[in-house]
């Protein structure tokens, strides 16, 4: 059975013929919706002039209010946001949020996320931006449709508003009057632009907003429903499989599609220049046919891909363009100069399900479902490689097996399209093989890091130098050239180049101004525009490892001027909130000046602001190393986390979690490999990720709580101070310092026994 929208389906038959109060959304094209997060940008794609910058969150560039929100007559609201479901949990949170503004129960409302078709335009859902954007629209919005169903009850019971209280979705006055908002909304459609000072709520009166609340997506992923693309069967759906090349820039010189046009099952096979495609009526019957049709098919391959093993070397001999990141170099007298040098492979997401995507073409338009983190990008991209108006191409957001930044979910669904042209009227679904989403989506770059500092008699920190080499890492749908059968295809994209930007927010300089006070310094980042190996944004983008780099170095100066890690940075730190953060963490931990319970048992602490701009996260580790095989224990974490405004703990606590245990695992695990021609990290033998086994005892998080503060994005902030804490223990417990990531059995099993 067929569990989505029909293709005629559009926001104003949604918003239209029900009588209900619709809190604001104009059909105007999709570029004049946009949105995007500072630094998030791709070339071809860039933010629309906003048209309303003295509005908060995502109202600045929506601005008017049935964007967001609409009543029916039975009472029941919908709420409509652009940011993407990826698991961290913002369904639930969102909720919240307008149910706490709208005086709602919270049971009474529905969610629609990125549509090109329902939902406001908010770009991608990147950079924790997720409540502290769209969150924060929801909520001005519902405070706004909230005063405006009490100023219509008090007109129809003639009352001073002042008389009337909105709560359980009804407005009520003196003597037991009573309206709901069902009746408010039944003779009316209230349309308007948002003004930039709501009503709030009170921290002392919330009901919903910080309360622990169940994530709502979470039961259908634990009991096998329908919870992801992966799961969608509609009517007539067929199975479409991709024939990759196997190593970046082959060429195909030529393929017998006979073989595989004949198998049983088989629809369709398609073959666009380097772009082969498969379509069967079962997936056994694609998954077969596409293997018939590899093993037909000759490639010319060219030795493209650096030496693995001089990755670094390689990096910092590319053409670099020198962006300043922050220039406040000033005289100052230093007693001694301390220098380090980090290196960082290529890593991946490393999603337990490959990705995915479903399309059909109907009636002229070409419906994608996708777990893609931008379905307006995504509809451009694929709209110009298809060579159709943005118009007949529909992006609807459906979750997929896991999202940390910009995967091959886009490509999936990109193949999807293509392949949905032959077969008109019947959705196609393309589900990627292991190997190939380990061979093909975008990496996250490789990184060297330079740190140097001057300290004084004191060993404290007066001068800091930092410089970082490392491509973008962002490559984006934006054009057709972000997509990767559209590289492929006979008329190929070529892919964006990539340009240097410095922003606020980051890119793969991101993070790496220390939020720490330091009388001078200098960051600079040897922008690299060519990427020998394809590569986007992986969580994080360059925060995790520039607080990777940093946070080591910070307690290599600690252990040079003989002082504790967490006092030093505390010496160093003058923002309030990042002390307390730091503080409090170590009262978690337990944390005791100079512990170091015995040897190969270690203790690390770091810390960052996530962009300097979102939330505050410490973190302490405690780990055993076990000389003999160099494997890592990790015991128990302790953190604390500053997110502002809270909406749901759990929900800051799940990320914060997820966060450290996935830097561990690429502290400790992981790297992409390959040699001059071909990726050989293509299955979890090749590229190991931390596995449940490894998980440490505990992870506590303790929320530091900020009523009547902005949101602060919380998603990414755990990352970088959870794998330099991991990194700081385990040198703490053998006593020696690994500066080349990742931390593999090997390196610490040679640290461990560099001594004696």
């Amino acid at each position: 059975m067929e569990r989505v929208p029909s293709l005629n389906l559009t926001r104003r038959s949604v918003l239209t013929g029900t009588g209900a109060l619709v809190m604001a959304f104009t059909l105007r094209p999709a570029q004049a919706q946009t949105i995007m997060a500072p630094g998030d940008e791709t070339q071809n794609f860039q933010a629309q002039p906003q048209p309303a910058p003295d509005l908060p969150g995502s109202l600045k560039t929506n601005p008017n209010l049935e964007s967001w929100l609409r009543i029916e007559p039975t009472g029941r609201a919908t709420i409509f946001t652009g940011k993407a479901e990826l698991g961290q949990g913002i369904k639930t949170a969102l909720l919240q949020i307008a149910a706490e503004e709208l005086k709602i129960p919270f049971e009474s409302l529905s969610l629609i996320g990125p549509d090109t078709s329902l939902s406001p335009n908010e770009g991608y859902t990147a950079g924790s931006h997720s409540v502290q954007d769209s969150g924060t629209a929801i909520r001005h919005a519902a405070a706004q449709a909230r005063e405006i169903l009490l100023g219509e009850a008090a007109r129809r019971l003639s009352l001073p508003v002042e008389q009337l209280r909105a709560g359980d979705g009804a407005i009520t006055g003196p003597g037991g009057q009573r309206l709901s908002y069902g009746e408010l909304v039944s003779e009316h459609l209230i349309e308007g632009r948002a003004q930039p000072n709501s009503k709030l709520t009170a921290p002392a009166d919330f009901i919903e907003m910080g309360k622990p609340r169940h994530r709502i997506d979470i039961p259908a992923k634990v009991t096998g429903g329908e919870a992801y693309i992966q799961d969608m069967r509609p009517d007539g759906m067929l199975h479409g499989r991709i024939v990759r090349p196997p190593s970046p820039g082959a060429r195909l010189q030529s393929v017998d599609m006979r073989v595989a046009e004949a198998m049983p099952g088989v629809v369709k096979v398609t073959r666009d220049g380097n772009f082969l495609g498969v379509i069967a009526e079962k997936e056994w019957q694609a998954i077969k046919a596409m293997r018939a049709l590899s093993a037909t098919a000759r490639w010319q391959e060219q030795a493209s891909l650096p030496d693995v093993a001089k990755l670094p070397e390689v990096l910092m001999a590319m053409p670099a363009e020198d962006g300043v990141v922050v220039d406040q170099r000033v005289p100052v007298s230093v007693a001694e100069t301390v220098e380090a040098t980090f290196t960082r492979p290529y890593q991946i997401h490393g999603s337990i399900g490959p990705s995915c995507g479903l399309a059909k073409l109907e009636g002229g338009v070409t419906t994608v479902w996708t777990h893609t983190q931008g379905v307006y990008p995504d509809q451009k991209a694929i709209a110009e490689m298809l060579a159709v108006p943005t118009e007949q191409v529909r992006c609807i957001h459906v979750e997929g097996s896991g999202c940390y930044g910009h995967n091959a979910a886009d490509d999936a669904a990109a193949d999807a399209a293509l392949l949905a042209q032959a077969v008109p009227g019947r959705p196609v679904k393309v589900q990627w093989m292991r190997e190939q989403e380990h061979a093909w989506e975008p990496f996250s770059p490789g990184m060297v890091t330079k740190v140097r500092a001057g300290v004084d008699a004191g060993g404290n920190i007066v001068d800091w130098n930092y410089e970082l080499w490392s491509n973008s890492h962002n490559s984006r749908p934006g054009s057709a050239g972000a997509l990767l059968p559209a590289q492929h295809m006979g008329k190929a994209f070529p892919a964006d180049v990539a340009k240097l930007q410095i922003t606020p927010e980051g890119n793969g300089d991101r993070n790496s101004n220390p939020l720490y006070a330091f009388p001078s310094r200098h960051v600079i980042w040897h922008f690299l525009a060519q990427a020998p190996i394809r590569v986007s944004a992986l969580r994080g983008l360059g925060a995790y490892f520039n607080v990777f780099s940093i946070e080591n170095f910070m307690d290599d100066l600690a252990a040079k001027a003989g002082a504790d890690p967490v006092e030093y940075r505390l010496r160093h730190l003058q923002d309030p909130r990042a002390r307390d953060v730091v503080t409090r963490a170590a009262e978690s931990f337990g944390w005791k000046a100079g512990q170091k319970a015995e040897q190969n048992h270690g203790f690390g602490f770091a810390f960052a602001r996530y962009k300097n701009l979102a939330a505050y996260c410490a973190v302490a580790m405690e780990v055993k190393v076990e000389p003999e095989t160099g494997r890592v224990r990790l015991i128990r974490a302790s953190s604390a986390v500053d997110a502002g405004e809270v909406v749901n703990p759990d929900g800051v606590i799940n990320q914060v979690q997820g966060g450290i245990i996935q830097a561990a695992s690429w502290t400790l695990y992981e790297a992409v490999t390959f040699d001059q021609t071909r990726i050989t990290s293509v299955d979890w033998s090749t590229y190991p990720i931390l596995r449940f086994d490894a998980l440490p005892q505990s992870v506590d998080v303790d929320i530091i709580p900020r009523p009547g503060t902005p949101f602060l994005g919380a998603g990414e902030c755990g990352q970088g101070p959870g794998g330099a804490a991991v990194a700081n223990a385990i040198t703490n417990a053998v006593g020696r310092r690994i500066y080349d990531l990742p931390l593999t059995r090997e390196r610490v099993r040679a640290a461990a026994n560099s001594f004696g």
